[in-house]
């Protein structure tokens, strides 16, 4: 119980500065104030709104937001967001529009379980939807889960993609983001082994740590620098009182938000900085782009004990996937047993959490699978949120993940024409093992 102490205590700190911030707005908008021509008071109630807000967004999950959606016969279907897989730990979300016809791509978003909710993706399924069947991994804050679900580490995980690739069925289509892009590998693997007419036909993977080592950044040099014993005793913590998994252990949210914070504290300072002198001269809005952006990264939920442990154990640590040495239940799960997944890696040359060489390297594993059937991509100039939600995104790379996808669909010959990306873009370029790696 001497962690249960510990989590309280943020959770206090959080309170409290919602509540200064709430307390600094109302008391400074007190309308006798207005009648006094200092302009402290207009910063200390623009404080209070940027305060108030920012530490409010902590503890609630960010809703989809995606109700519409205009079709080609230019009429807009409402989006029902069906839940199809229930689990414990996560479930899988449908973004199912009524009406509209059959698309020939069905897609398996795998979301990471890095810190954020799923909706960090919203941009990335809205761009989707416009072509395909969308499928999204929603994984649940441990915090909500009670100890009796039991434990979720990284075989858990892993077996459950497994169970989501089977519902969306062998003509889907897997795009993985960052932290599950290894893991999907294995999950591909697992299947290719137990259930083979349950594979998807091809695994996208954008930006995930295949192997830590090909190319060092901050976030692999922690994992080697600290030991699973000090990550047990610094960074885990039990769940307070206030919520259904009382008791679990827990990677706070909150605690991972301040680790990603102090990675670009001074970029951060300045945009509240800014942010309030906004709000000071009356120039923001609810949807502006400081509020858009923080709104959902500042959204945190806390990760399973186990799970944390054991990525960083071995993901990082160990290299179980790098090595293909990975198991489940004490059994290896051997990558090299992939024989008609194709699969393609997408790296952003910029990117300072996944660095590039990383992700390529789940093509040299992938040693039953013909060249025919690897790609990779290499974007310039994109760091690692503009991979799968910037504008590098919008522009390059999803244009080629569903060139990738046509080809290797089964239908490619009654896709094409219909895909106007198809006629703009060349198609990815096939392995070449990255050069940055």
């Amino acid at each position: 119980m001497r962690y249960m102490a510990t989590y309280d205590m943020m959770e206090s700190m959080r309170n409290a500065n919602q509540w200064l911030g709430a307390t600094a707005l109302s008391f400074s908008s007190y309308p006798i104030f207005s009648m006094t021509p200092n302009p402290a008071f207009q910063w200390i109630a623009a404080w209070g709104e940027v305060t108030e807000r920012t530490f409010a967004r902590m503890s609630v999950k960010p809703d989809w937001g995606i109700r519409t959606f205009t079709c080609e016969d230019g009429r807009d279907h409402l989006v029902s967001i069906d839940t199809v897989v229930e689990k414990p730990f996560g479930n899988l979300l449908h973004f199912a529009v009524p009406g509209r016809r059959e698309m020939k791509r069905k897609i398996l978003l795998v979301a990471p379980m890095s810190g954020h909710y799923a909706t960090l993706l919203r941009s990335t399924v809205k761009s989707l939807m416009v072509d395909c069947d969308v499928y999204v991994t929603d994984w649940h804050n441990a915090r909500d889960i009670p100890v009796s679900a039991g434990k979720f580490d990284v075989e858990d995980y892993t077996l459950y993609l497994a169970d989501f690739m089977r519902e969306v069925g062998p003509e889907g289509h897997v795009i993985a983001v960052c932290q599950p892009a290894p893991l999907a590998l294995a999950a591909a693997a697992y299947l290719a082994e137990h259930d083979p007419d349950a594979q998807p036909r091809s695994m996208t993977l954008i930006g995930g740590p295949v192997d830590p080592d090909a190319s060092p950044t901050e976030v692999t040099d922690f994992g080697r620098r600290v030991t699973m014993g000090q990550l047990e005793q610094t960074m885990i913590q039990r769940v307070g009182f206030k919520y259904s998994g009382v008791g679990r252990m827990v990677y706070p949210g909150l605690l991972q938000l301040a680790s990603f914070i102090s990675m670009n504290s001074e970029m951060h300072s300045k945009a509240f900085g800014d942010q309030i002198a906004a709000v000071a001269r009356g120039e923001d809005g609810d949807h502006d782009r400081h509020n858009r952006f923080y709104d959902e990264y500042l959204a945190v939920m806390d990760m399973p004990a186990e799970f944390y442990l054991s990525t960083v154990e071995r993901i990082f640590k160990g290299l179980e996937i790098a090595k293909n040495e990975f198991t489940i239940e004490g059994r290896k799960v051997d990558i090299g047993k992939i024989t008609n997944v194709a699969i393609m890696t997408v790296e952003g040359a910029k990117d300072d959490i996944s660095a590039p060489g990383q992700c390529v390297a789940a093509l040299d594993l992938c040693t039953g699978l013909p060249d025919a059937k690897k790609a990779s991509h290499l974007e310039p100039g994109a760091g690692h949120y503009g991979i799968f939600a910037g504008s590098s995104w919008r522009k390059n790379i999803r244009p080629l993940v569903l060139n990738f996808i046509d080809e290797h669909s089964g239908e490619a010959d009654a896709a094409k024409g219909k895909t106007p990306e198809k006629a703009a873009k060349p198609p990815a370029k096939a392995a070449n093992k990255n050069a940055a790696a």
